[in-house]
């Protein structure tokens, strides 16, 4: 009787880089510059009105006059308030979440108010926190608080109730106690989905804190948003929404890298197939 070999497949292999990783182009760049030089040709070339879409060199320009003229204290108040507000609604939904998601009886008392309450849009808490708190740092920061409380909450339910019920009941196997549990079983099944809630809380707070300086405030970049349109300085407004979307960036670049680190363990498809 004759022997069949047996092979082992080779261990699958990640794909090689890409090309334009290789060369180090920031492919993420591509689009903004078109935008930009399409942009700029236009208003040139008179097909779009300079004093509605100023081309890019004049927002540059613009960006120059306001660094002379105190734009470091408008970044530094917007950022404040959003990190205030994104830790303050953060730190309340991580374990209202983790509540709703373990207890039933939490979910029925608390989880009808808070899907009520999400849907409420965020101009419409404007006036009634400004008659309870007034015009100062309190009514904003509560409203960037409440924007980033509901993504949050909602990627902490859904974390802890996709967790496999197999990964705990090996748990409960081994007899843990409950907080190891939690510990070692719950937050690492349940950390994607928590830092996705946490990604898109800090982009809600970014906008949410636009809503706050467009109504009350006399320092930060929803002022100047306020300031460029009462002033018909389009460049202005445009100014503050590139620093919007820079700030915006750069705050989700950190979460994101902070993402791949705590998640350093995970090996998906995407994960493999994007490296």
């Amino acid at each position: 009787m004759e022997r069949q070999a047996i092979t082992l497949d080779a261990p699958p292999q990640s794909p090689p880089p890409r090309a334009w990783r290789r060369l180090g182009f920031p492919l993420g760049l591509l689009l903004p510059a078109l935008i930009l030089i399409g942009a700029e040709a236009g208003v040139r070339a008179g097909l779009v009105p300079a004093n509605l879409l100023p081309p890019p060199s004049a927002i540059l320009e613009s960006l120059s006059w306001l660094l002379e003229n105190g734009l470091a204290g408008h970044v530094g108040a917007s950022t404040l308030r959003v990190a205030a507000g994104f830790a303050a609604g953060a730190l309340l939904a991580l374990p209202l979440g983790a509540l709703v998601a373990l207890n039933r009886r939490a979910e029925s008392v608390l989880d009808p108010s808070f899907q009520a309450l999400r849907a409420i849009p965020s101009l419409a808490w404007v006036p009634l926190l400004l008659l309870w708190f007034g015009i100062d740092e309190a009514p904003k920061i509560i409203l960037i608080a409440i924007g980033a409380f509901f993504p949050v909450y909602m990627g902490v339910v859904a974390g802890i109730r996709g967790v496999d019920r197999g990964l705990t009941e090996v748990g409960l196997l081994y007899r843990i106690s409950p907080l190891a549990l939690a510990r070692r079983v719950l937050l690492p099944a349940a950390l994607p989905s928590v830092l996705t809630g946490l990604r898109n809380g800090l982009s809600l707070a970014w906008m949410f804190m636009v809503a706050a300086e467009l109504i009350a405030a006399s320092r930060g970049l929803g002022y100047l948003l306020t300031d460029g349109r009462e002033s018909s300085r389009a460049d202005i407004m445009l100014a503050a929404i590139v620093l919007l979307a820079l700030l915006g960036k750069a705050s989700d670049s950190a979460m994101q890298a902070l993402e791949r680190r705590w998640l350093a363990w995970r090996d998906s498809y995407v994960e493999r197939t994007m490296r």
